[in-house]
């Protein structure tokens, strides 16, 4: 008789909460333990469900636009980042605004500025409509070309082929983003790149992790949102790289439990704006489904921490309290 196999997750690391996603929630709550409720959240501040639900709940309100916002109240601007003019609206409108842009966006945008000021035309390797594209594009919009992949390359123009520069969204998928870069680099030989790598460290290192343990899954889970763009990219790096299933979820109770039919080796990762908390609650559930047996797979150890906004940081002093 054939006994069943062992059953076991491999749990990926690094996972959840990146250096930007922690500095933009805990800028929201200081703010709302400092001012008081409400304090108003432009966008969501991270795109994870949970994370904003948790947030309502202590008094933020998030709204789409600078004019949802009551003249002269305080508004977060989320970590994805604003245009420029989004700045212009709000100083109209007398908000006083913290801007918990990542500074990892905060370098794209600079880049943006910088090789638009040289008069180069820049390719920005991202997602139409996700909220970091639109702030790097209003960084420089004249100069802006966006490409969804290596099939839009074609669709590109621009003036002067020897001055061209490509940039990208942060939360891309590695191997896809140097996919467009290449198919860029066949059409413009002379292409330049940003001085560093776009994709943030998190976001590579989330995939790294995901690529190493795929290929011994039988199912992978992604904890992660919908809208959130790093962590539907996992999903896509684990079908890549070899696991046989893989399904992104907010909760643990969205697991079907036809999923598991077969299934051996279950790999668990989240994406950059999911809390642990989720995570340990995907774990409990799959123990109690037979999945007792957790391992870890390290990729990378991640150190990075990133300062509160200066904003929040000025007010927090005056008021003898550390940021």
């Amino acid at each position: 008789m054939n006994s069943e196999p062992t059953r076991r997750v491999l749990l990926a690391a690094p996972r959840g909460y990146c250096a930007g996603v922690d500095r933009a929630v805990v800028t929201v709550e200081k703010a709302l333990e400092l001012y008081g409720a409400p304090v108003y959240v432009r966008k969501q501040i991270v795109h994870n469900v949970h994370v904003v639900r948790t947030l309502e709940g202590k008094g933020a309100i998030f709204v789409e636009e600078n004019d949802q916002v009551p003249e002269g109240a305080r508004v977060v601007f989320s970590a994805h980042g604003v245009a420029p003019v989004v700045h212009e609206e709000a100083a109209q409108r007398s908000l006083r605004t913290i801007d918990a842009t990542c500074p990892l966006v905060t370098k794209v945008h600079l880049e943006a500025r910088r090789f638009a000021s040289d008069d180069f035309d820049i390719v920005l390797i991202g997602h139409q409509g996700h909220e970091e594209v639109i702030g790097t594009t209003g960084q420089a919009p004249e100069h802006i070309h966006l490409v969804d992949g290596p099939a839009d390359v074609d669709t590109v123009t621009v003036r002067d082929p020897d001055k061209v520069v490509w940039l990208s969204q942060t939360t891309l998928s590695v191997d896809e983003t140097m996919q467009t870069v290449a198919a860029l680099r066949r059409r413009f030989p002379n292409l330049h790149a940003p001085p560093s790598d776009d994709i943030c460290y998190a976001t590579q290192n989330r995939q790294l992790a995901v690529k190493q343990l795929a290929a011994d899954c039988d199912l992978v889970l992604v904890v992660g949102s919908a809208n959130s763009s790093n962590s539907v990219r996992l999903v896509e790096v684990a079908m890549e790289a070899g696991a046989r299933a893989a399904h992104l979820i907010d909760y643990a109770d969205q697991v079907e439990e036809s999923w598991l039919a077969g299934v051996a080796t279950v790999g668990v990762t989240s994406g950059a704006s999911v809390p642990e908390a989720l995570v340990t609650d995907l774990l409990d559930w799959l123990a109690e489904h037979g999945y007792a047996d957790v391992s870890v797979v390290t990729a990378a150890a991640e150190s990075l921490v990133f300062s509160l906004p200066r904003e929040l940081r000025r007010d927090l002093k005056l008021a003898g309290q550390s940021a």
